[in-house]
């Protein structure tokens, strides 16, 4: 017997990014929020993502879901472990003019997304920001950091769970 996999048109397709460098501290926390989700089993509607610091990987990965979260460390400066929650066209911004794919970041993604794939796109954009303490060489998170990272997977799974119930 063979079967067609037909889409669930009414159902979100939620895809979820963690981006940083898991060998800079605390910038790894968005590998790390996807490490913990991973292992909270998630319903098949929803993808979730590495990229690590590749927007470019963070852009095709976006393509097609109705729903994004992005999560990533922000840059020290304030209370580390703080937790900030922005919604992605605030965030969005155009790549400097030359910039190279190493400057191509997910805000960057962000923008270019929505212009090339149009309502392929996600319209529903959530970004994560956790207040990184170091972001120097090393291979673990801030314990403040990763308590937030612990607290940020629950947040995205409240999402998951509002938006698969709408």
């Amino acid at each position: 017997m063979v079967m067609s996999a037909v889409a669930d048109l009414t159902k979100p397709d939620i895809v979820v990014l963690g981006c940083g460098n898991p060998n800079r501290s605390d910038d790894g926390v968005g590998p790390r929020v996807i490490a913990l989700l991973q292992m909270a089993g998630l319903p098949p509607e929803v993808r979730l993502f590495d990229v690590g610091t590749d927007g470019m990987t963070a852009m095709y990965r976006a393509r097609g879901a109705t729903h994004l979260v992005i999560v990533d460390a922000q840059v020290p400066g304030g209370v580390p472990g703080a937790i900030y929650e922005v919604p992605g066209e605030v965030l969005a911004a155009p790549p400097n003019k030359g910039a190279g794919l190493h400057e191509f970041r997910w805000d960057h993604a962000l923008y270019a997304g929505h212009r090339i794939y149009g309502e392929t796109f996600p319209a529903t954009v959530v970004v994560l920001l956790i207040e990184a303490e170091s972001l120097g060489l090393g291979l673990s998170l801030s314990p403040a950091v990763e308590a937030s990272a612990v607290a940020v997977a629950g947040r995205v799974r409240g999402l998951i769970d509002g938006w698969l119930a709408a």
